[in-house]
């Protein structure tokens, strides 16, 4: 697939290098001359510019893209360059750095396809170290969505499935996988489950038991 990350930040930095790593096609866009040299350096396809530019996403050929990720600190010029991908049919993800009303908030989440809060997955991620256990209720995105982290036991019934085969129910989505005290990744749909894997999931807090139910085969409560 083809992907163009909008800011060579830490977040666009290690974005673009998993989605590299996996074998996809990435291409920067930045307007930072030192962030630019840093990413040619690491071997990708850069433009220098501004990323709410149309013109600038071009140079990059937005217009062939599968999706777009507006990753800088600045919420307008990811907000721009999501409706540019936009207009290219790309999926598009916007970065926010900090909690909005709702209202705001809910503004940007009907335009775009995604919305990330980088600091909050970065804290939830911390908190699931210092948790530990095989099932950790780690944070709440929005007011509905939670991020759930699992350890995959020996009794899983998804144990030796593949991602796509897995039955979760509809409110939930897995977004992050890594192998036996490997680091997570962004899974493929061909990637399989094994046990003690671990498994970072996106649910609507009703789906939570049905998410335990798929990857652990039981139903206690969260947290037991």
């Amino acid at each position: 697939m083809k992907f163009v990350i909008v800011g060579y930040g830490r977040v666009g930095m290690r974005t673009a290098r998993i989605l590299d790593e996996e074998g996809h096609e990435v291409f920067i866009v930045d307007n930072d001359h030192d962030k630019v040299e840093r990413a040619r350096k690491a071997g990708f396809d850069v433009v220098e510019g501004d990323g709410s530019n149309e013109t600038i996403l071009e140079e990059v050929g937005v217009e062939s893209a599968d999706a777009l990720a507006g990753l800088t600190g600045d919420l307008n010029t990811n907000f721009a360059a999501c409706m540019v991908g936009k207009h290219h049919d790309c999926r598009t993800v916007m970065r926010i750095d900090h909690d909005y009303r709702e209202e705001i908030y809910q503004k940007y989440a009907d335009d775009v396809d995604e919305i990330v809060y980088p600091e909050r997955l970065g804290a939830a991620g911390a908190k699931t170290a210092l948790l530990g256990g095989d099932f950790n209720l780690v944070a709440d995105l929005t007011e509905r969505l939670q991020l759930i982290t699992i350890s995959v036991p020996e009794e899983s019934p998804a144990i030796g499935k593949r991602v796509s085969e897995i039955d979760l129910p509809d409110g939930a989505r897995i977004y992050a996988h890594g192998t036996n005290h490997g680091a997570m990744t962004i899974p493929l749909p061909r990637t399989s489950i094994d046990e003690g894997d671990s498994v970072a999931v996106i649910v609507e807090q009703e789906s939570v038991e049905g998410v335990r139910t798929a990857l652990l085969g039981t139903e206690e409560p969260v947290g037991a």
